[in-house]
């Protein structure tokens, strides 16, 4: 039956909605092995328990921040400056965490164990907490902090890597400075962002400030090669400032020895001065870079994936692999 007369089942029981919630799950694929949930107190393993409550803040009103990083090879790579970054946030965002830094750290890395993933990536949430429906935080019963373990297959990026993606200016609003800088869970500019990019054919939006200056993309930042041979990023000062474009500065000047560039550094640069690069590329945890060939469906010089943004990635990767940065898991 369909409107008015459709009968909605009532669940009195709990174990009716657990019933319901493993029919969901035994036919999904389990891409998420594990759960830390500080509400429960520890982590869960079925994904149909995976849930967090209807009056948390984070939910209803948005008032939560969270952050990522990346599993390789069943090491944790740049947990550290991540979580340093979600601690930055949560302070702009009033929300006091409930334990201390390496109690946190702890838990990132004993849930990563448990979930047995050796690649993907983890997120992680802290939340002004449950308690009830209104706006101020005073009502919650204290804050809140959840995280996943989410398995990666890398094929379909091995693939992007190699034959490049197309972008487009998005027409979507940039975030307030304020807002930029902070990781919240308002991420609603940036999926309006993707939404319209994928509808135009593109893998991802690039927004261009009020300035006509080149800002960031939806999760990532934004790098070009210039004609002379000088790697530049958009200054940081207007949007979220990239864990993994920062990684990338401080491994850039290896291409400067090498002879592949010229320099490396951030700066402001316009979206004309950029469309005369050489190269364009996406940066970011997940990629960790990603090349584009085209943007605005005009070509990114010669229309192919640049030796420079094929340089960068292995540098990233083979930090990845054997870096400093580097948390191996302890799996059971």
């Amino acid at each position: 039956m369909q409107g008015e007369d459709r009968q909605v089942p009532v669940y009195a029981s709990g174990i009716q909605v657990l019933e319901k919630l493993q029919e969901k799950w035994e036919s999904t694929q389990r891409r998420y092995p594990a759960m830390y949930s500080s509400v429960v107190g520890g982590i869960i393993l079925d994904p149909s328990m995976m849930v967090i409550p209807i009056d948390d803040h984070m939910v209803h009103r948005g008032h939560g921040v969270f952050d990522t990083a990346t599993i390789f090879d069943g090491c944790l790579y740049e947990l550290d400056s991540h979580l340093d970054r979600l601690l930055a946030s949560a302070s702009k965002a009033k929300i006091d965490p409930p334990f201390p830094r390496e109690t946190m750290r702890g838990i990132l890395i004993q849930m990563t164990a448990a979930s047995g993933c050796k690649d993907g990536s983890i997120k992680y949430w802290l939340s002004a907490g449950p308690g009830d429906f209104l706006l101020s935080p005073t009502g919650c019963t204290g804050p809140a902090f959840y995280a996943v373990a989410i398995a990666a297959s890398a094929a379909t990026r091995r693939s992007q890597q190699n034959d490049g993606v197309r972008a487009i200016t998005t027409t979507v609003p940039m975030k307030h400075p304020f807002f930029a800088g902070i990781k919240s869970v308002n991420y609603l500019p940036n999926a309006l962002a993707l939404v319209e990019a994928e509808a135009r054919g593109a893998y991802a939006p690039v927004w261009v400030d009020e300035d006509g200056c080149v800002a960031e993309g939806p999760t990532m930042n934004v790098a070009f090669v210039t004609a002379d041979g000088d790697l530049v990023l958009p200054a940081f000062e207007k949007v979220l400032s990239g864990c993994t474009a920062k990684r990338l500065l401080a491994l850039a000047p290896r291409l400067v020895e090498a002879g592949l560039l010229r320099s490396a550094g951030d700066a402001r640069i316009s979206a004309d001065e950029a469309r005369r690069c050489a190269e364009m590329m996406f940066v970011g945890s997940g990629l960790p870079v990603l090349p584009v060939v085209e943007w605005d469906g005009q070509q990114v010089g010669d229309g192919r994936v640049g030796k420079v943004s094929l340089a960068l990635s292995e540098l990233l990767r083979d930090d990845m692999k054997s870096g400093p940065d580097r948390i191996p898991v302890p799996y059971s």
